[in-house]
Parts: structure tokens; C-alpha cells; sequence
């Protein structure tokens, strides 16, 4: 595949998968101006090092970068994250050869809030599969004024049990408050204390066992890897939900996928996959109750300009000499 965009300039600069950042209405002129910018749509698992063998920086969104091609790009000395989560790329492995890895920590914070209570009210009132229905005739069929697949749920009073309570996590909370909704979490503790009351802080465990919907906003790790397991999932009321906007890594949708095909959780909404695009065998694919969107909440055209934006600033401020946004030491 060919380059989408290339301008000549003093340093080379190689993103190996901008296409979702800017499939046609988000333009890289920002950056262009920095260095001498080569853009791919998308880059294969074994092109990454024969497209970036010349780049003095390199830009990736989900295009993994590992040890071994870290080790094999001798020019490289700046990577940049188009995202948030960092997990793709051996932060480690480039801190051995002294090359800062930057990511963009917010950006969208608003949007990816937005789809987290739009997932909720779906779970909730069903709004779609009731006009679906009223489009097949049902309720021209119907013999009363009123009909209903399954009746609305009021979110108010219920708990909703926060995993994560960062930028996008105090966003929900505040939203699910404004909806009546009690809020519990887990995460950094400086965070909830300063909630004012208005969050009470929960072990993983105790806040599975206790809200009524779960919603995850914690960064994918090492140690959190699959977090939601069979145990977890053990302890989880037959009536809750679980909303996952986060990294679908933190699942084990074998697990998740049993739990709502045996009834022992009332559904779950999510916009990420442990892999994605996902597999055809997916078990959360054909999973009772479990709605799935395709990684969207981040994909706002506000939201993926403020990746531009930041994102050029990273460069900027790494060949200014002084890099921020570092997530790895170095």
C-alpha cells in the first residue's frame, strides 16, 4: 500500500495507522509542517519495520510495536501514541535505547462519557429495538396504546460502580448522577476523596458485589490483564449490567460470555473486544443480552481533533527538546 500524504521536510515522520484518526475530514497540515511526513492508511504486523526504517519518529495508533522492532529501527527516537492507552508498544523496550514514548491522555473525555450512558440507557429503555419494532408493525398490530418488548428501567437510585476513576471516569459519575444513579468506585484514592461525598470509594470485589451496573474505565496493564473473570463475575447480582468503553482486554469474554448465557447477569454493553476487529468465533458475538459497538466512542470528529492537536504538540515539544506526555522513563 502506498502513502496517503508525504511532504518533505528535515525530519522523517512515519505514522503506520492513521486512517481512523483521519479517514478524509481531520488533516495532517500540522504535522506536515513539523518534518517530512509519511502517512499509511494501515500497516501489516511484518511492514512495520520496512515502513519505518528510516524515521527519526514514528506514530501509531494500534499498530503494535514491539521489542524486536523497536531494536531493528536505529534511526528512531521519538514514538507517538495516537490514543490514550499505551499497551501497544513496548514502553520498556524503548526506554533501553533512550527513545520517549508520548501518548495523548485526553482528548475524549466527553465523547467516550457520551457513549458509556448511551450504552446504559440502551441496556435500560431500548430505545432502538422498540423502533425497530414499531417499524415491523407491532404497534399497528397492537391491541392497547401502549406496548413494550420489556418494560423501562429507572436508572434512578440505582448504583453504578465505577472502575477506574480518572478524567473519563469522574465524567460518567457526574452524568450518572444527574440521572439519579448512586456512585461508587474504584481507583485512585485522591480521586474519590476529593468527590466531596459524592463517591464512595470500593474494592474491586466489594463494588462488584454491590452496583447495579459496572462500568469500566481503567487503562489496560499487565497486572489488570483479564480482571474480569469467572470469579469476579461470580459475585455480580443476576440483575446488573456491565459496561465496558475501556480496553476489551480487561475481559475474559469466554467468562462474560457464560455469565450472560446462564443468566447470571442481566446484560452487558460493550465497545471494545479483547480483539478488534474481533474473531468470527467470539463468544460475546452471539451472547445472550450483550450489545456491541464498534470502538466508537472515541471517534468523535471534536474528539479525534483534539488527538491532532495534541498530538502535534507531542512532536513539537520532543524536537523542541524537551518531550511531554512521557510514559516511559528514559
Amino acid at each position: 500500500m502506498a502513502p496517503r500524504f508525504c511532504n518533505t521536510g528535515i525530519m522523517r515522520i512515519v505514522v503506520l495507522d492513521g486512517y481512523t484518526l483521519n479517514p478524509g475530514d481531520n488533516p495532517w497540515d500540522g504535522l506536515a509542517r513539523l518534518g517530512e511526513l509519511v502517512v499509511y492508511d494501515r500497516t501489516p504486523p511484518d511492514q512495520v519495520v520496512a515502513r519505518a526504517a528510516d524515521a527519526e519518529i514514528v506514530l501509531t495508533n494500534k499498530t503494535v510495536l514491539t521489542a524486536n522492532a523497536i531494536g531493528a529501527l536505529p534511526r528512531l527516537r521519538f514514538i507517538a501514541v495516537l490514543a490514550t492507552g499505551y499497551n501497544i508498544v513496548d514502553v520498556d523496550a524503548a526506554a533501553r535505547r533512550g527513545i520517549p514514548v508520548s501518548n495523548v491522555p485526553e482528548y475524549g473525555t466527553a465523547g467516550v462519557a457520551q457513549h458509556t450512558i448511551a450504552l446504559l440507557l440502551k441496556l435500560a429503555n431500548r430505545v432502538g429495538d422498540h423502533h425497530h419494532a414499531v417499524a415491523a408493525g407491532h404497534w399497528v398490530r397492537a391491541p392497547d396504546f401502549s406496548f413494550w418488548l420489556s418494560a423501562p428501567i429507572e436508572l434512578n437510585g440505582m448504583t453504578i460502580g465505577i472502575v477506574g476513576y480518572g478524567r473519563i471516569g469522574r465524567r460518567v459519575a457526574e452524568l450518572a448522577r444527574a440521572l439519579g444513579m448512586r456512585v461508587i468506585a474504584s481507583g485512585s484514592a485522591r480521586g474519590i476523596d476529593g468527590a466531596a461525598g459524592e463517591v464512595t470509594a470500593r474494592s474491586i470485589p466489594e463494588l462488584f458485589t454491590e452496583a447495579d451496573v459496572i462500568s469500566l474505565h481503567c487503562p489496560l496493564t499487565a497486572d489488570n490483564a483479564g480482571f474480569v473473570n469467572r470469579n469476579l463475575l461470580a459475585r455480580v447480582k443476576p440483575t446488573a449490567w456491565l459496561i465496558n468503553t475501556a480496553r476489551g482486554g480487561l475481559i475474559d469474554d469466554q467468562a462474560l460470555a457464560d455469565a450472560l448465557n446462564a443468566g447470571r447477569l442481566a446484560g452487558a454493553a460493550l465497545d471494545v473486544l479483547s480483539t478488534e476487529p474481533p474473531r468470527a468465533d467470539n463468544p460475546l458475538l452471539s451472547a445472550r443480552n450483550c450489545i456491541i459497538t464498534p470502538h466508537i466512542a472515541w471517534a468523535s470528529l471534536a474528539a479525534r481533533r483534539a488527538l491532532m492537536d495534541a498530538t502535534v504538540r507531542n512532536v513539537a515539544a520532543f524536537l523542541d527538546g524537551k518531550p511531554v506526555n512521557v510514559v516511559n522513563a528514559c
